[in-house]
C-alpha cells in the first residue's frame, strides 16, 4: 500500500496525471456509445405490409387512383386492437365493403389475411435507414433484433475475462492500445456487413474490445492517483461516458442512416490508436509485476512532466525497493484465481462485489436499452439520459467525500428502485411523467454505478485488480445482458420487468454493507494487504471490547 508515497513525490495531480486522465476519459467518450448505439441503429421503424394496390406505382387498373391512400389502407390493412393498422398481416383480397362509401354491411365472417409475403413498407421520416430496415427485422424476424443487443453483452462477458488476464499479464497500456485497434476494425466493418449474421459476429467483437478499453481506462486512472483523488478521477471517466451518450442522441438526430452513424464512432478509434503510443503504463503495475526498472523510468517521466526538477535524485532504484519491498515480495508471481477466491477475506470480497456489480446493472440498462418503450422521440431521451448524469455523477462525487463509499451506494440505490416502482403508477398517456421519472432513475442509476466502481477498485489489490475486476465485470454484463431479456415477461404482465428491476435495485443496497469502508484509505497492493486489514478490523474490535468493558 505504499505507492502511495511515491505518487507524493512526483506531483499527485499534476500535468501528467492530468493529461492522461483526458486521454483515458477520451477513449471511455468514443467508446461508450457503443454499448447503446443499437438504440439508434438498430430502431424499429413504423411498419406495414408491402400492399400491390398501394406500393406499386404501375397499378392504375380498378380505378384505385381515385381514391386516397388512407381509404386504400383500410381496405387493404385490417386493424389491430388500438383501431391502427396491423404491422404484421394483410387481406388476403381488398375488403372494397371497409368503404364508407359502400354504407354498412353485415359482417357474417372475419376476412382473410395472410402474413407480409412481399415485405413491409417502412416509415423513414425519423430513420432513413437501420439494420431493421435493412434485414426486414420485424414481425416473425423482431427476436432477431435482440440477438445484436445480446452478442454484444455477451462479447463484453468473455472480454471481460480474457482481457483482464491478460492485462495483468502484458500490462494496462498493451491490452488497451489492442483493444482500440480492434474495436475499430469491427466498428467500421459492421457499416458494411453485407448479411446480418456477418453484422452479428462483428458486433460480439466490438463487445469483446469495448469492455478491455473502458476497465483498463479506469485501472489506468486509479493506479496513477492518489486516494484523496481518485473518485475524482472515476468521476472524470463517467462524464466522459455520458458525453459520449449525449453526442449519440444529438448526432443520431442528425445523421438517420445507421451506416454513417457506425461509421462516425468507428473510425475516429484508429486515431486514438496511433495517439496511443504516448500514453504510459502503469507504474505500479510494473514494480508489483517484478519489473521495478521500467516502474521508476515511468516515474521519472511523469515527475518531469509535472516539473519535478529534482525527481531525479529522490527517486531511485534504493528508496523504490525500500518503499515497496513487502509489495514486490508478495508479487514475484500473479496468484491464480483459485487462490485468492479461497483467500476468506479476499474471496469474500469478490463474490460480494460480483453480487453488488451485478444487481446494479439489471436496472441501469434495463432503463437505457428500452428509449422506445418511453415514446418515439428516441434522440431526445438518449440526451436526457447523458445530461441527468452529470449532476448524478457530482452528487456521487460529493456522497463519495461526505457520506464514505457504502451509504453512497445504499442511499442512491434505494432511489433508483422508488423511481422505477414509481414509473409503473404512471399510465403511458402521460410521456413527460414517465420521461421525467425515468431520467430521475437514470441519474441514481449513474451515480450508484460510479460508486461501486470506485468501491471495487479501493477494495481490490493492485496484482489482481485488472484480472479481478474483469470478473467482478463478468457479473455485471450478465446483468447487463439479462436486462433485456426481463422485457419479455411483458406477455405475462406489463409491470412484471419493472418490478424485477427495482427488486434488484433494492437488493445491493443492503449487501454492500457488507463489505469494508474505503474512504481515503490507502490501495492494498497485495492479498497480504486484505488478509492484514481482516486481522486488524478483528484486533481493533477486540481491543474496542476490552476498553468498554474496563471502563466500568
Amino acid at each position: 500500500m505504499a505507492f502511495h508515497k511515491l505518487l507524493d513525490d512526483i506531483g499527485v495531480l499534476g500535468r501528467f496525471q492530468i493529461l492522461q486522465m483526458v486521454f483515458l476519459c477520451l477513449s471511455c467518450f468514443m467508446v461508450y456509445p457503443h454499448i447503446v448505439l443499437e438504440n439508434f441503429t438498430a430502431a424499429v421503424p413504423g411498419h406495414r405490409c408491402w400492399v400491390h394496390i398501394l406500393d406499386n406505382d404501375t397499378v392504375s387498373a380498378d380505378g384505385t387512383g381515385i381514391l386516397r391512400q388512407d381509404a386504400l389502407l383500410r381496405v387493404s390493412i385490417p386493424l389491430d386492437s388500438d383501431l391502427r393498422p396491423e404491422k404484421c398481416r394483410r387481406f388476403l383480397q381488398p375488403q372494397w365493403q371497409l368503404l364508407p362509401l359502400n354504407g354498412t354491411w353485415s359482417n357474417t365472417s372475419e376476412p382473410d389475411t395472410e402474413p407480409c409475403v412481399d415485405g413491409w413498407v417502412y416509415d423513414r421520416s425519423s430513420f432513413s435507414s437501420t439494420i431493421v430496415t435493412k434485414w426486414d427485422l420485424v414481425c416473425e424476424s423482431q427476436s432477431l433484433k435482440s440477438m445484436a443487443k445480446f452478442l454484444f453483452m455477451v462479447g463484453m462477458l468473455l472480454g471481460g475475462i480474457i482481457y483482464g488476464y491478460l492485462s495483468d499479464r502484458f500490462g494496462r497500456r498493451l491490452i488497451l492500445k489492442w483493444c482500440l485497434l480492434a474495436l475499430a476494425v469491427a466498428g467500421t466493418c459492421a457499416a458494411f456487413a453485407p448479411r446480418f449474421f456477418v453484422y452479428c459476429s462483428l458486433r460480439f467483437l466490438a463487445g469483446f474490445s469495448a469492455v478491455g478499453i473502458l476497465t483498463n481506462s479506469f485501472v489506468l486512472i486509479i493506479e496513477w492517483t492518489v486516494p484523496r483523488y481518485q473518485a475524482m478521477g472515476m468521476s472524470a471517466a463517467i462524464c466522459a461516458t455520458c458525453m459520449g451518450q449525449m453526442s449519440l442522441g444529438g448526432l443520431a438526430f442528425v445523421i438517420q442512416d445507421w451506416h454513417i452513424l457506425q461509421l462516425v464512432y468507428s473510425v475516429p478509434l484508429f486515431v486514438l490508436f496511433l495517439s496511443s503510443r504516448w500514453l504510459t503504463e502503469s507504474a505500479r503495475w510494473l514494480i508489483i509485476s517484478n519489473k521495478p526498472e521500467e516502474g521508476l523510468k515511468e516515474l521519472r517521466k511523469a515527475a518531469h512532466v509535472n516539473g519535478k526538477k529534482n525527481a531525479g535524485d529522490t527517486l531511485t532504484m534504493e528508496v523504490l525497493r525500500s518503499t515497496m519491498r513487502e509489495e514486490m515480495d508478495a508479487a514475484q508471481t500473479i496468484p491464480p484465481v483459485s487462490d485468492w477466491l479461497c483467500t476468506p477475506n479476499m474471496g469474500a470480497r469478490i463474490c460480494l462485489l460480483s453480487f453488488v456489480r451485478f444487481a446494479n446493472l439489471i436496472p441501469f440498462y434495463g432503463l437505457n436499452l428500452h428509449l422506445q418503450d418511453l415514446g418515439s422521440n428516441v434522440s431526445l431521451f438518449q440526451v436526457l439520459f447523458g445530461a441527468v448524469t452529470f449532476p448524478a455523477n457530482y452528487l456521487a462525487l460529493l456522497a463519495l467525500n461526505h457520506l464514505g463509499r457504502r451509504v453512497s451506494q445504499a442511499l442512491f440505490l434505494l432511489l433508483l428502485g422508488s423511481a422505477i416502482l414509481s414509473i409503473m403508477f404512471v399510465p403511458r398517456d402521460m410521456q413527460a411523467l414517465r420521461v421525467v421519472l425515468s431520467t430521475l432513475g437514470v441519474g441514481f442509476s449513474s451515480a450508484a454505478t460510479i460508486c461501486s466502481l470506485v468501491h471495487a477498485n479501493e477494495l481490490i489489490p493492485t496484482i489482481i485488480r485488472a484480472s479481478a475486476s474483469g470478473l467482478v465485470g463478468v457479473a455485471g454484463n450478465i446483468g447487463a445482458a439479462l436486462a433485456p431479456l426481463l422485457m419479455i415477461l411483458t406477455v405475462y404482465s406489463p409491470h412484471l420487468p419493472w418490478i424485477i428491476y427495482a427488486i434488484f435495485a433494492f437488493i445491493p443496497g443492503f449487501v454492500v454493507f457488507l463489505l469494508p469502508e474505503t474512504r481515503n484509505q490507502p490501495l492494498p497492493d497485495s492479498i497480504q494487504d486484505v488478509e492484514k486489514e481482516r486481522k486488524g478490523s478483528r484486533k481493533a474490535e477486540q481491543e474496542d471490547t476490552f476498553v468498554k468493558v474496563t471502563q466500568f
